[in-house]
């Protein structure tokens, strides 16, 4: 029985070692690593690290893309005892301090020379990290610092050694057991310091799986790793389920190829965040936005059918026969054309999470034929506690609780989780493990919902974020900002919103337009604009977005619990939300706190009944360079509705 992840390896290894394991795009050509070839590059790695001197229980930091060089880090480290930490990517160098000296590194191993600078510059505050190992020697063979080494050195004196020493690799990997500690994961930290998140070998497999199992995962799937390593949902489906159900992970070529890399690959297994989902629906309306007369009525009418009978299809439901065979016609000329220039024309199984997706988002895939379905889960779960059936997949919803979940709802509508997959613990944080885990082994979430009557729960916001309206005409009325927030960004026009509204009289929120989406509109119409700031503040643009704003009211209205959630005033913002300023978490979360003391004026002027504001704000360039971008911002007032039952 195979109860660690090197265990699973070696053993796809000795039962199937021609098959592929990983894929990695170089130089626009996919190179095959075999499960053999895998197993050789772990033993060659782990005997590397040994001799660089990490120790069993000892935290070792990988920083990168998803290279198949870098998964095979993450396993020598397990097969000796280490603890893989993984840190994201695109974190700046002040981020990564806390991390590595909480967990106490002593040797990284990263992907390329933008990793190294940055290490190099943790190790002025940190000076503990000895050694650093990079994969791409790109840009670095002029640098002439102390402990850096590149990962072929690892591997080729991990050769060496493994020669000289044929057991050392296999007595290791027998020495670990599913209690040791598989990873550590640190959570994005939406107010002070990160938490480490501790998972062992047992729950990561168990959560792994338990969503193999309710999907039926097998070998012959296809996975596209694209998203950060260091982020639990990427290593779950490209680390975890791929040694427990052993299929093949292929990695692109680089962030900027995804999109050409995943048309290529075509994936049977497929999981992104909303934001994901919705770039790609945005960029299929602008094409169709430029497309010729012909080519618009026809997708318009088709996706009127695929809308009306496209979901019903997907659950099993019968259409009848006519609808039938107007919707092969159209699958003939629209839904699959369409699935294959996004790459979907293989999806067996779709997956969102992390944020609701909003429902005609959801509705448009599945009319397609694309099986999205929605998870509940976060860091500390290991991913895996709710899943939709393929036949039960709603977007109001995030599914019916998976093998060995339990769920209850605390008095406050808190949900409370028990479940194989519990973290062990937040590392050297024992009040902060002590608040999440009860005695006797609930999780406290901090999500708030409910089970519906068909067993599928339903998430309405964070706990401590609901509030109630104080004051006016809906005084006391309940004041979800996530819902709020999620329904806007449901229109391809907006990217990005932060509502506020608890313990006032009504609702206000600030907007991201989404700049290519919008700049794409006003295109077509002829409206001038010199960049993002100007976009957005353009009357028609106001316009546009009070459209939007409204229609989210009138849903509201028809919502007795949420109807006081409609939003009375808006703005759009001068500039994008950035998790390089602060405002948005690495998984892309909104910092709604930081945010509203960031831009207090604005919040007042919203508050305040003005119908302008200037606002000054200091923003970080991608080199590190800051500077300064200010706006006169327009406020305007939406229309609000009264509740449906109410009027009735």
């Amino acid at each position: 029985m195979q109860t660690t992840f090197p265990q699973l390896l070696l053993a796809h290894a000795a039962q199937r070692p021609t098959a592929p394991a990983m894929r990695e795009k170089e130089y626009g050509i996919w190179q095959t690593i075999s499960w053999q070839d895998m197993a050789t590059m772990v033993t060659h790695m782990a005997c590397g690290l040994h001799q660089a001197g990490l120790m069993r229980g000892e935290h070792m930091i990988v920083v990168g893309s998803n290279r198949p060089r870098l998964y095979a880090t993450m396993l020598a480290a397990q097969s000796l005892g280490a603890i893989p930490v993984p840190l994201y990517q695109d974190a700046v160098a002040a981020e990564c301090v806390f991390p590595m000296t909480n967990a106490e590194v002593r040797l990284c191993v990263v992907e390329d020379q933008e990793q190294v600078d940055k290490m190099l510059e943790v190790r002025e505050s940190y000076p503990a990290l000895a050694h650093i190992y990079f994969d791409d020697p790109r840009g670095l063979r002029k640098y002439d610092e102390p402990g850096l080494g590149s990962v072929d050195e690892l591997l080729a004196a991990g050769a060496v050694f493994a020669k000289q020493h044929p057991d050392f690799y296999k007595a290791q990997v027998d020495l670990g057991s599913k209690e040791d500690v598989a990873a550590m994961f640190f959570t994005s930290g939406t107010t002070g310091n990160p938490k480490g998140v501790v998972h062992t070998h047992g729950t990561l497999i168990d959560r792994a799986q338990a969503g193999a199992e309710f999907d039926r995962l097998t070998s012959n799937e296809d996975v596209l790793a694209y998203l950060p390593p260091a982020w639990i949902g990427q290593n779950i489906f490209s680390y975890a389920q791929w040694l427990v159900a052993g299929y093949v992970v292929n990695c692109p070529e680089s962030a900027a190829t995804v999109t050409i890399d995943l048309k290529e690959i075509g994936p049977t297994y497929y999981f992104a965040p909303p934001r994901v989902f919705e770039g790609m629906l945005t960029s299929v309306s602008i094409r169709m936005e430029d497309a010729s007369a012909i080519k618009r009525n026809m997708y318009k009418y088709f996706m009127r059918l695929a809308k009306k009978v496209g979901p019903k299809r997907m659950d099993g439901e019968s259409i009848g026969f006519f609808s039938s065979l107007m919707y092969g016609l159209g699958n003939l000329l629209v839904y699959g054309p369409l699935r294959n220039n996004i790459g979907f024309s293989r999806v067996r199984v779709a997956y969102t999470a992390g944020e609701a997706i909003g429902p005609d988002l959801f509705t448009f895939y599945r009319s397609i034929g694309v099986n999205l379905k929605q998870l509940y889960g976060s860091t500390e779960t290991a991913v895996f506690v709710c899943l939709q059936p393929d036949n039960q997949a709603r977007a109001d919803t995030v599914g019916v609780p998976c093998r060995g979940v339990e769920i209850k709802v605390a008095d406050n509508g808190e949900i409370l989780v028990k479940s194989p997959g519990l973290l062990k613990g937040y590392y050297k944080n024992p009040e902060a493990t002590a608040e999440v885990l009860t005695a006797d082994g609930w999780y406290h979430t901090s999500d708030a919902g409910f089970l519906d009557s068909h067993g599928h729960l339903k998430i309405i916001d964070r706990v401590k974020d609901v509030g109630r309206i104080k004051g006016g005409s809906n005084d006391g009325a309940m004041f979800a900002p996530k819902y709020v927030e999620n329904k806007l960004k449901f229109f391809p026009h907006i990217k990005e919103v932060v509502a506020y509204g608890d313990q006032r009289e009504k609702v206000c929120v600030m907007i991201n337009v989404d700049f290519d989406a919008v700049g794409n509109w006003a295109e077509r119409r002829n409206l001038p604009y010199a960049g993002y700031t100007d976009l957005a503040q353009k009357p028609e643009v106001y316009e546009l977005i009070r459209d939007c704003v409204e229609q989210v009211n009138a849903d509201l209205a028809e919502d007795d619990l949420l109807a006081g959630s409609q939003v009375s005033r808006f703005l759009v913002l001068h500039k994008e939300l950035d998790a390089d300023d602060g405002e948005l978490t690495r998984t892309n979360k909104v910092r709604r706190g930081f945010i509203a003391e960031k831009y207090q004026p604005l919040v007042d002027a919203l508050y305040g009944g003005l119908t302008t504001q200037f606002i000054e704000t200091v923003v970080k360039f991608e080199d590190g360079r800051t500077g300064s971008v200010s706006a006169t911002l327009k406020i305007s007032d939406a229309k609000t509705f009264a509740p449906v039952k109410a009027a009735a």
